[in-house]
């Protein structure tokens, strides 16, 4: 206690001191703890159910949203159909519960007595909640007697949409939904915590049962088709389990069920059965294809904020040393007079650790604040998000052990070597010390500051310029005045036989408005998200042997939408409307596609199909376009063909194929390139489909520029990050060497004079006072250099276009650094230049 009181009266005695500790702890840790909010909420975080431990997934990747037949080349599964599902279910008593759930999302259009609203709906099992563990908030959950055929369609509704769109109305349970128009009444509502089976910027509004499926898709419902893989399965082991043997037999299960499978025998295919399998991971966080996604980035910002807070303990350090030095006649008379050296450094220890638990309390502040920044920054168009930067006590003990961290870390050099002053010091007066211990840590301090902050620099230029390689590179489209709406024709009520005619209209409707120079529609817009992808068979070519085929991806578009999207035609012609529902079944393909499947051949004329060899002749190439990116805009351009949206492919035989084909022919976009007033774009898009169909809402408007920008959030966002921690860094780098130079001129004040007498001039002074500056930031630049080469290497994922030995990068960060040191050393420096002789030798 007598420590503690003593700490406080220096407090007092020095307010501005312990003020600029605070401060500078503040923001290390209040860094550190902003980006440990992010990877306990993402990484760390289980799902709020019961007991998640005995929770287990059936597959490890993150595969979606339909696929067909074999997943992976390497035979993993992960995702499954609905009918395997059941094969598990019934296969594997070794799960007390073992649950499906789309591993998609579909966007719908619901109408109820708050009016229509396009919600986010998933696809459950109907034990899901129970499997979960988890009750209704209010009325009850799905029931397994709702997921059977004939079953009165219901849903639960999330206590999240609940609250925000229809008012926390008790009304609501009991009241009937339209859902794509059709009737299904609400049973009960979610409980508050709980946002779905995995962590999703959009979660789910809506929980409707399996078995509904078929009622909402009608004719392109996919619920009964073997081939066709869309759930995630996931189950509570019973207690005494064994994972190996059960893995081991899913997977046996797994592939004897594949040899009865028509799909998957046909053409040579049961040779690729024996290496089918799958991985049992744990469940207890859901699914965890967001924390796949971040996971590298979010640990980069924790070493980097880690950093950060080196570099501030480092600051503190000899901030806490120059203080024992004024402080240090007073520690040579407690010495003289008796006192232990181990009384000393306890009594400076504590001090160090009131300081680290003051700058934890307001780095908490801090983080707060900077986990809501990064949040709205990484999910900007995600109201209902499931992340919270509110601290919970895991990040709350987080803060803790990292302040008491810090006040050791900080605090044990100084205290060691204030402890350890000479009790003949106090009789020979500080000026007159015949040896400055502290001088040496703080110059070393300097040294580690000046290599770290080097290295989060030349991580910030490699991140900066990875960004802006992948902003400003060539994606194959123009996006200047081009606007994206989505919206849900099967949703607004539009039966399977008029989409082709709701489409024409749409594109009649949108062509004469005012200001519209040109508009397209398609199955999926460029960059959004999505990708439809089938495998290639070429009139004339022999069969690919079972897993050598060749894959591309494609999609449906309008007359105009090449031109709308400025993808030029290079040869033959685009999508034009002599492409009717009777002519000749067309494509056009891109460069890569040619470069891939005809590397040496015209491909004008050239006839290919989809789904297996019979249908080889099915499409005639009519054209060929830019390569664009549609998909990921990090990979390469992939083999891509286009068909018009008129034309369905009759000539299918087996019903997964015709269900994709019918499925294709639903635009979910319509692109316009527009010269007028952009904000009023979005309503006069509104008002065109409300005229057409009031159920045909807009489920989002936004700028082509904007959509090709939100695939690059997560690496704007490390970048912005990364460049604010280098500043901060930086900027403490540079007090301490403005702090450590002023304290060595302060200390050197009677041989500058001595100096100055002798004939030294100005320019001699500056230049001794920077020489001993310069060589502790050049010994930090020599050793940050390899270490940020090192760091460059361990971060070559997160790049793009850029090497992880960029010298352009390492040459800028080294630059800034010597300018800022050079500034903060010339300073004092000058500083320094300004001692009248006569003055200095005085102080003698």
């Amino acid at each position: 206690m007598y420590d503690l009181k003593l700490a406080l009266r220096q407090f007092r005695k020095s307010p501005g001191f312990a003020a600029t500790i605070i401060l500078t702890i503040s923001l290390g840790i209040g860094a550190n703890t902003a980006i440990f909010t992010l990877v306990h909420a993402i990484l760390l975080k289980s799902l709020p159910v019961t007991n998640p431990a005995s929770l287990y997934r059936i597959g490890d990747l993150d595969d979606c949203c339909v696929e067909g037949g074999f997943i992976n080349d390497n035979g993993d599964f992960d995702i499954f159909s609905y009918d395997l599902y059941r094969h598990f279910q019934q296969s594997t008593p070794e799960f007390e519960e073992l649950a499906a759930f789309q591993s998609g999302q579909n966007t719908v259009n619901v109408r109820s007595a708050a009016g229509p609203k396009s919600q986010i709906a998933e696809y459950v099992s109907g034990n899901y909640f129970s499997t979960f563990g988890l009750g209704a908030y209010a009325g009850r959950t799905l029931l397994p007697s709702d997921d059977v055929p004939g079953a009165t369609p219901v849903a639960v509704l999330s206590y999240q949409a609940w609250q925000a769109a229809y008012g926390a109305e008790s009304s609501v349970i009991g009241s009937t939904f339209y859902i794509r128009n059709k009737p299904f009444t609400i049973v009960g509502i979610s409980p508050p915590g709980f946002f779905g089976d995995r962590i999703h910027s959009d979660p789910p509004a809506l929980w409707v049962p399996l078995n509904d499926e078929p009622y909402l898709e009608g004719e392109t419902s996919i619920l009964k088709q073997p081939d066709s893989n869309w759930l995630y399965v996931l189950g509570r082991l019973r207690p005494g389990g064994n994972l190996g043997s059960l893995q081991g037999k899913l997977s046996n299960n797994l592939r004897q069920w594949m040899a009865t499978q028509t799909p998957y025998t046909i053409n040579g295919r049961q040779t690729q059965i024996p290496k089918q399998h799958v991985v049992l991971t744990p469940g207890g966080a859901g699914i965890q294809n967001l924390q796949q996604e971040t996971g590298s980035g979010l640990r980069l910002l924790m070493a980097i904020s880690g950093l950060v807070l080196l570099v501030a303990c480092a600051n503190i350090a000899n901030l806490l040393l120059a203080k024992g030095a004024t402080r240090r006649a007073q520690t040579s008379i407690s010495i003289a007079l008796g006192a232990a050296r181990s009384r000393l450094i306890r009594q400076m220890l504590v001090e160090s650790l009131l300081l680290g638990c003051a700058g934890g309390v307001v780095g908490i502040a801090v983080a707060y604040a900077g986990a809501r920044t990064i949040l709205s920054l990484a999910f900007p168009d995600s109201p209902q998000l499931p992340i919270h930067a509110s601290p919970s006590l895991v990040v709350l003990g987080f803060a803790l052990a990292l302040s008491l961290l810090t006040g050791i870390l900080f605090g044990i050099g100084p205290a060691w070597v204030t402890s350890h002053s000479d009790p003949a010091e106090a009789l020979r007066g500080v000026n007159r010390s015949t040896q400055d211990r502290s001088s040496l840590p703080q110059k070393s301090l300097i040294v580690f500051q000046a290599a770290l902050s080097l290295v989060l620099l030349v991580c910030a230029g490699l991140l900066t310029q990875s960004l802006r390689n992948l902003e400003r590179q060539n994606f194959g489209i123009t996006t200047a005045n081009r606007y994206v709406a989505h919206f849900d024709l099967a949703g607004a009520g539009y039966p399977t036989a008029t989409i082709r005619s709701a489409t024409e209209q749409l594109d009649r409707e949108f062509s004469v408005l005012p200001g519209v120079q040109n508009v397209g529609l398609a199955l999926y817009s460029t960059l959004e998200g999505n990708n439809w992808g089938e495998s290639i068979f070429v009139e004339g070519r022999p069969a690919p042997a079972p897993g050598a085929q060749i894959n591309s991806s494609w999609d449906r578009v309008s007359p105009h939408f090449f031109e709308t999207i400025g993808q030029p035609v290079l040869r033959g012609r685009g999508i034009t409307d002599q492409d009717t529902a009777t002519s000749q079944m067309v494509a056009v393909v891109n460069q890569a596609f040619v470069k891939k499947i005809f590397p040496k051949e015209d491909p004008i004329g050239r006839h290919f199909g989809t789904f297996d060899q019979k249908y080889a002749a099915d499409y005639e190439i009519v054209g060929v376009v830019a390569d664009a990116k549609y998909n990921n805009p990090r990979d390469p351009v992939r083999p891509m063909y286009f068909r018009p949206m008129t034309q369905l492919n009759t000539t299918l035989q087996e019903r997964s194929a015709i269900t994709a084909e019918t499925r294709s022919l639903i635009p979910n976009s319509i692109t316009i390139r527009y010269a007028g007033d952009a904000a009023s774009l979005e309503s006069l898009v509104r008002r065109t489909l409300a005229n057409m169909n009031p159920n045909l809402t807009v489920i989002d408007f936004k700028s082509l520029d904007y959509q090709v920008g939100e695939n690059f959030i997560e690496e704007r966002l490390i970048s912005r990050l990364t460049i604010l921690f280098g500043l901060l860094a930086l900027i403490l780098a540079s007090v301490g060497l403005y702090g450590i130079t002023s304290y060595s001129v302060a200390r050197r004040t009677s041989e500058i004079g001595v100096r100055m007498a002798l004939g030294a001039n100005r320019g001699d002074v500056v230049a001794l006072v920077l020489g001993a500056a310069s060589w502790q930031v050049g010994l930090g630049l020599a050793i940050g250099i390899p270490v940020a080469l090192l760091g460059g290497h361990l971060m070559a994922s997160q790049l793009y276009g850029v090497r992880t030995y960029d010298p352009i990068s390492i040459a800028a960060a080294v630059v800034i650094l010597s300018a800022f040191a050079a500034i903060a050393g010339f300073i004092p420096a000058s500083r320094a230049a300004g001692i009248e002789p006569m003055n200095a030798l005085r102080t003698e």
